[in-house]
């Protein structure tokens, strides 16, 4: 989609909002006149909570059922995941106490003052951190996306809402040193392929990256969206290797051992490779690619006949998403929809369609399209090249069938 697409795509998007929202404010105007003014409720009655009485701020108690969306019959919760409710949020970043997880060895709780990372291998001065060290490197802040490769695994395409197919995605500002800037410090050796990074957590989770990466964007974390880490994002040190796969931005890192080889952990042999038709396993995938989501209106989700928005998120590994197209017939045709800025590289994007339901039951989709050209695959695509034997990198498009009562339900179903 060119420039002057997009700016006609955004004009078309106000055209129609203004339109529809003249339309809904006469016809709220008509109700007013008849309806009876509102009594003074209770609130206004007596003075609220005194200032300070939360020293650190919660959501409201009417927002109590807003939760990470947490399985119910795990066997074990050790090694599990819980996820995002993208449906129930606005805007791109995701609050700290909604950020996915997943973990594989439980949430370690460590002692910042006796935390140690440790540089060793194919460098000139091998270095043990503290993480007071660590902090007085020069810091950046960046927004940027965070998703599990198994979001969501191919045989599990059929959840009721957003967060059950794709909610291990999740966004949010990172701050930290440049790893480059400490590789620099230890002085990488000419020979140096490979940074294998060890968690602190009792999996001792390791993966390998390369060098390139690490030398690139990857940040050494220690605060996320302008608050020290919380110790299921990793506290209080972590890896964080923007567009590359969430399992490879180790956490409660610990150790970086530089190397000419990866390490062929289990995490990179066993798991988080490909299973491919033909019977191989393509290995160190390590980029996610374009995805999209309508996130409103979205399953268990009800709707009347009249004017919606319909709005999404995107992302994609592989830099900023150029453009976003709707469906509202089951793919019949494509819309283009108005992206919100900020657009970002590597992270979440809002996207927003205004559309009329008229009652007919239909199927609405949403497709991503990066600044690579590469465009979002329907799972039958997807799967016509991949196979049904993997499990990790589906980003296949999300349909949402809507029935004539207006209830959202998943459209793999």
């Amino acid at each position: 989609m060119s420039d002057s697409d997009t700016i006609n795509a955004r004009r078309r998007f106000l055209v129609r909002g203004a339109a529809a929202a003249v339309g809904a404010v006469a016809g709220s105007a008509v109700r007013a006149e008849e309806a009876t003014p509102p009594a003074i409720p209770d609130w206004m009655k007596v003075p609220g909570a005194d200032t300070g009485s939360q020293p650190y701020g919660t959501p409201s108690r009417f927002e109590a059922g807003l939760i990470r969306n947490v399985p119910k019959e795990l066997k074990q919760y050790t090694s599990a995941s819980t996820r995002t409710p993208l449906q129930d949020l606005d805007g791109i970043l995701t609050p700290n106490g909604l950020f996915y997880e997943r973990h594989h060895g439980g949430i370690p709780d460590i002692d910042p003052a006796q935390h140690r990372l440790m540089i060793h291998g194919l460098v000139e001065r091998p270095l043990v951190l503290t993480m007071e060290d660590i902090r007085r490197f020069p810091s950046e802040s960046h927004i940027h996306f965070l998703e599990c490769s198994g979001n969501p695994g191919f045989d599990a395409i059929k959840g009721k809402t957003a967060s059950d197919l794709v909610g291990l995605v999740s966004c949010a500002e990172w701050t930290g040193v440049r790893l480059a800037t400490v590789l620099r410090e230890a002085g990488l050796k000419s020979e140096a392929k490979w940074v294998v990074a060890e968690g602190a957590d009792a999996a001792a989770m390791t993966r390998s990256i390369p060098v390139k990466k690490c030398l690139d964007d990857a940040l050494l974390v220690y605060s996320q969206n302008g608050e020290r880490l919380r110790p299921q994002q990793g506290y209080p040190l972590r890896m964080f290797l923007p567009g590359f796969e969430g399992n490879m931005s180790v956490k409660w890192l610990r150790r970086l051992n530089v190397s000419t080889e990866p390490a062929y952990s289990r995490e990179e042999t066993s798991k988080y490779t490909d299973l491919m038709p033909d019977g191989t396993a393509r290995q160190f995938t390590f980029v996610m690619e374009a995805k999209s989501v309508v996130t409103r209106p979205s399953g268990t989700q009800r709707i009347t006949p009249g004017f919606h928005e319909i709005t999404g998120i995107a992302w994609t590994g592989r830099g900023r998403i150029r453009g976003v197209q709707v469906t509202t017939d089951g793919g019949k045709s494509w819309q283009d929809a108005a992206l919100q800025e900020p657009v970002l590289n590597r992270a979440l994007t809002r996207f927003r369609l205004p559309w009329h339901w008229d009652g007919t039951p239909t199927t609405i989709a949403s497709r991503a399209i990066d600044e690579t050209g590469y465009v979002q695959p329907s799972f039958d695509a997807l799967t016509a090249v991949r196979g049904r034997k993997s499990f990790y990198h589906n980003n296949a498009v999300v349909p949402w069938r809507i029935a004539a009562d207006g209830e959202v339900a998943n459209g793999y179903a």
